[in-house]
């Protein structure tokens, strides 16, 4: 099952078609889940409530703050004419952030939070003239699940290509071993969706925890910096039939998530959470940017 789809079927089949309850203090209980040092594991308290409490603008923060002790961002057209909206029904907010750098060909971060749901789509492209692997950030969080993808995903195939493996990813095996020991894998992967990600993948689904999402930050922080560290020290190719491997390489990826995450827009509309904007995805919501009123399509294309 691809995630996407998978994605698209643990939503349906959960209790999100109810309304989303908001946090009390009788809605939080003591329950033992893993902690990201490795030490013992001690009763933590879990959210089962609600996802309002909960957002991932500092994962956003964080990566904009630790790209810019490296490199020059520079805002890309994108985000000159986006940055952040606010829904009409006033609860739900869009924030889209695009930057590009010296070595980066797009920084783009894409996130949607109201009191019932949270998603964040972050992902960082090298340019073409570097084979770097791209960073891929693809959060879901609800008042009962969190669908989770972290990854560098490898930008040539790594079960045929063993030199590019090895290059990138031979060093960071360590790192992907220690956080499959804190998050359960999500589920099987069809063999076309494996040639997209790395060893080192995190694709696992949990319910609401303050330890998990502590865990997460602490995961996204140090692949974050590890993506960084692999740029700043990719070659630059000057030889131009790799370049144009390289950029076709983005552009197949790129393709293949629109074809297989399609089913994540239609979700909003099959499970009606998005019930209180009186449309859904599809035809889009309508946001509010310097008085004007513009389709979440448009971001949802960027």
């Amino acid at each position: 099952m691809d995630l996407c789809s998978s994605l698209l079927a643990s939503c349906l089949s959960s209790s999100l078609i109810k309304p989303p309850q908001l946090l009390t203090s009788s809605l939080i209980t003591n329950s033992i889940v893993p902690n990201c040092s490795g030490r013992k594991r001690r009763p933590r308290h879990v959210l089962k409530a609600s996802a309002g409490p909960f957002s991932y603008q500092k994962f956003i923060h964080f990566a904009l703050d630790e790209t810019k002790r490296r490199t020059l961002l520079i805002p890309s057209p994108l985000q000159e004419k986006y940055s952040s909206l606010t829904a009409m029904d006033g609860t739900t907010e869009l924030q889209m952030l695009s930057f590009q750098a010296p070595k980066m060909r797009l920084l783009r971060s894409l996130s949607i939070e109201n009191e019932a749901i949270k998603i964040l789509d972050l992902a960082v492209f090298a340019r073409p003239e570097f084979d770097a692997p791209i960073f891929c950030a693809n959060f879901f969080t609800t008042a009962t699940m969190n669908i989770i993808v972290l990854d560098l995903n490898p930008l040539h195939d790594v079960i045929d290509q063993r030199n590019y493996k090895e290059k990138y990813f031979k060093r960071l095996i360590p790192l992907g071993l220690r956080y499959s020991e804190l998050f359960p894998w999500g589920g099987k992967l069809t063999s076309e969706s494996l040639k997209f990600f790395s060893p080192i993948v995190i694709w696992t689904k949990f319910p609401p925890s303050q330890d998990r999402y502590d865990c997460l930050y602490s995961a996204f922080k140090e692949y974050y910096q590890a993506w960084l560290e692999l740029i700043a020290q990719a070659p630059e190719e000057i030889d131009p039939s790799y370049i144009k491997s390289n950029r076709e390489a983005q552009h197949k990826y790129l393709t293949w998530r629109a074809e297989k995450c399609n089913s994540i827009i239609t979700m909003f509309e099959q499970i009606n959470i998005w019930a209180s904007l009186k449309t859904s995805l599809i035809s889009g919501p309508t946001y509010l940017n310097s008085g004007s009123r513009i389709p979440a399509m448009e971001f949802l294309k960027g």
